[in-house]
């Protein structure tokens, strides 16, 4: 299984940024997919935003137009660039790897997850 490490997480007031980065350990096909997801108190854990090594991107509808997803295929990292924070921002935010070319938005479909990183919204 890939190792995917976060980091990045921090508080912020909201209208703030924060960038997340998942570093991945060894880019095989098992990590063909990078998925962010996150998990607030109490609720279940939801899509935040996939892409792959190329061009594609999905958002969730909730941080589409304040969120963005990037990778460096050089250094092997995954970036979360998230503007115009909310309090209901605030979770527990994974990286999760998994094989395949479909940029999947199911949590049950990756197999490799980081630790994740707190990011505290207050308003």
């Amino acid at each position: 299984q890939v190792q995917l490490v976060e980091s990045g997480g921090g508080s912020v007031q909201a209208g703030g940024s924060l960038r997340l980065s998942c570093a991945v350990a060894e880019r095989t096909f098992s990590a063909s997919i990078i998925g962010w997801f996150r998990q607030a108190p109490g609720k279940e854990r939801e899509f935040v935003a996939v892409c792959n090594w190329g061009s594609a991107r999905n958002y969730a509808a909730s941080v589409k137009g304040r969120f963005t997803i990037s990778v460096d295929n050089v250094k092997n990292m995954v970036y979360l660039q998230m503007n115009s924070l909310k309090s209901e921002d605030t979770a527990v935010y994974y990286c999760a790897g998994r094989a395949g070319v479909r940029p999947a938005e199911n949590a049950n479909e990756y197999d490799a997850w980081g630790q994740g990183t707190q990011v505290t919204v207050s308003s």
